[in-house]
């Protein structure tokens, strides 16, 4: 889209985050994690880092896809961190967007773990990086 170019007539560097950010969404989604189902189990996903790693442009007309891919998990769900890979459609990986999160109940505005078949879908059918990590959860 054209208000996505910066005056370099390259994708302005927000756009890449916009896009990674609408693939986590749609990725949800997919599982059945629907904005309408976060809504009712008053929990939302929250960012702690988010890192762009750009390697090449994108200009004007190219379009673009995005991997998303399951780093690390806490057992419970309440902790991940996503790899998603940029690409153009020549296939030419034009950034990395490395994104660690959580879950944030919308009342408490506190962390909270996700229902347990939100974990069991999120662990069972996300793609996973080759070095994925699964962390136990520590007792306290």
């Amino acid at each position: 889209m054209w208000s996505q170019i910066d005056a370099n007539m390259h994708l302005r560097h927000s756009a890449y985050a916009d896009f990674a950010a609408q693939a986590r969404i749609e990725m949800l989604e997919a599982l059945g994690v629907t904005g309408s189902v976060m809504l009712q189990e008053r929990i939302g996903p929250i960012l702690f880092r988010e890192e762009t790693i750009y390697l090449k442009e994108i200009r004007p007309g190219d379009t673009v896809m995005v991997n998303c891919l399951l780093k690390k998990c806490r057992a419970d769900g309440s902790r991940w961190s996503f790899v998603q890979e940029i690409f153009r459609g020549d296939n030419i990986l034009t950034a990395t967007v490395n994104t660690d999160g959580a879950w944030i109940n919308m009342d408490s505005r506190k962390l909270t773990k996700p229902p347990r078949s939100f974990v069991e879908r999120f662990l069972s059918e996300l793609p996973r990086t080759e070095d994925f990590v699964l962390e136990e959860i520590k007792e306290k």
